[in-house]
């Protein structure tokens, strides 16, 4: 049988980096096997559910690269199938109604309270008389559907934990079916996943308390169930469960921080996989190739951004100013910077080295066209401080000998050796005379080489900064 697989969000929130992380595997998977990878939004939380958040998963999706075979299909369409399943196990004697209200269920959590074990329903009305059932019926008192959880061993060989087990008697006779006749996520999930023919699933371990339950159901229902694979989750830095205290968690944050969607699929695939070796930077047709569900590791991943960045830098290395053009103009233009008619790939090219996102680009580059952008980091202000007056000083003689420059020799080997003969002739470091005049034109100690620093900026922007630094 060929290999289908699904990734089946919930469109009550933004795309998650765990979700994201759980279609990557997926897709992954789907295409190393030839298999067919199936979008399903799970949609059936009414209140919660919004076409905004399905929209969100979509761009995520999309924007990472992580393209579906089949769908979106939307679980809400399915509710005539899901009630017909309940039914179904009602009438074969799997199920059986519930007539107790939430008043009666909290009279049991209370009479429970006092034991350490988990609320358990004690399934009275699973003891009542066909008559009794048929009486309530017809006097129309509410009832949902409940699922009589078979007794004995559930397990199943999971693809990353191997053989996990759970006993029947130790685990609730769940609800399929409420009251109004929706269906409750354990049965819908079953009831698609055995009609769009599941034969992996790929998820959180978070799941893995509803997988015997899952797993009693596709038997009732007459169905083998799939291959289960838990993924292990992913933690921040301090250990705990990746939230919005460790920062961003959404895709859509990091697109917003400049990370590209090569990067971002690469470091999300070895959160918690590993393609053997140590290999860290993976092209898409590698990643393929080299994934399988036994490479993914059982102890929970760590999100660490400062590796992401790093990588990301990697990936922005890689890639051509006329690549990174587009992206970077889309940065300047939200930070409310403007070039018209200026070529700004000289100025990647001058960048794009020690950069970790395109918004670090785009902030460098507007540094290049705006002198207003300039501000002196920690490092330039100590220099500052440590030179005295020979940080004006020097710019005053570096910016004597770059204006005998003429513009038609603005270039960078004219810079360089012009700038190489001024410290001989002074007696100086050549350091020494143009740190003051890096730290001027960007505000730090760092950049490109100053003399392509200067033609990057320009002739006159990069004297009349000069200059204004002496003054100063």
């Amino acid at each position: 049988m060929s290999v289908r697989v699904r990734f089946a969000p919930s469109p009550t929130g933004y795309l998650h980096v765990g979700g994201a992380r759980t279609a990557l595997f997926n897709w992954l998977y789907a295409r190393k096997m030839g298999g067919v990878h199936i979008l399903r939004i799970e949609d059936t939380d009414r209140e919660r559910s919004t076409e905004a958040h399905t929209q969100v998963i979509l761009d995520g999706l999309r924007w990472l690269g992580i393209e579906w075979d089949e769908g979106p299909y939307f679980q809400g369409a399915f509710g005539a199938r899901h009630r017909a399943d309940a039914e179904r196990l009602l009438a074969e004697g799997k199920a059986y109604r519930c007539f107790c209200t939430t008043a009666d269920l909290d009279a049991q959590r209370k009479a429970m309270a006092g034991m350490k074990t988990a609320f358990r329903y004690d399934g009275r009305c699973g003891r009542l008389g066909a008559a009794e059932v048929e009486a309530k019926v017809a006097a129309g008192t509410p009832s949902a559907i409940r699922f009589r959880m078979p007794q004995g061993e559930i397990a199943w060989d999971d693809a990353v934990h191997g053989r996990i087990s759970f006993q029947g008697h130790d685990l609730d006779d769940l609800v399929i079916l409420r009251s109004d006749h929706t269906p409750i996520y354990n049965l819908a999930v079953v009831s698609d996943d055995i009609e769009m023919r599941i034969t992996h699933v790929i998820r959180g371990d978070d799941h893995v308390s509803n997988t015997p339950k899952q797993i009693a159901l596709y038997r009732a229902l007459g169905h083998e169930p799939p291959v289960f694979a838990h993924v292990p989750m992913i933690l921040g830095d301090d250990g705990k469960k990746l939230s919005k205290r460790h920062g961003a968690t959404a895709v859509g944050d990091y697109q917003d921080k400049g990370i590209l969607p090569a990067a971002m699929r690469n470091f999300l695939a070895l959160l918690g996989w590993s393609p053997g070796g140590d290999r860290e930077i993976l092209p898409e047709a590698e990643m393929i190739a080299a994934f399988s569900l036994e490479g993914i590791q059982k102890k929970p991943a760590v999100f660490d951004t400062a590796k992401l960045e790093w990588m990301n830098g990697q990936y922005l290395s890689q890639l051509s100013a006329d690549a990174l053009l587009a992206p970077t103009e889309r940065e300047l233009a939200r930070m409310g910077v403007t070039a018209p008619g200026r070529d700004l790939r000289p100025l990647i090219d001058s960048v794009k080295a020690r950069s970790r996102t395109i918004l670090n680009i785009a902030e460098q580059v507007a540094v290049r066209l705006d002198p207003s952008r300039v501000v002196r980091d920690a490092k330039g202000e100590q220099l500052a401080a440590k030179l005295g007056t020979a940080f004006s000083a020097n710019l005053a003689v570096v910016a004597d000998a770059l204006d005998r420059i003429p513009a038609a020799e603005w270039h960078s080997d004219r810079i360089l050796a012009d700038m190489k003969a001024l410290a001989e002739a002074r007696g100086a470091k050549l350091g020494d005379l143009l740190q003051p005049v890096r730290v001027v034109l960007t505000g730090s100690t760092v950049s490109e080489p100053v003399n392509d620093l200067l033609v990057v900026v320009g002739r006159e922007e990069s004297l009349a900064r000069l200059n204004a630094g002496v003054r100063t």
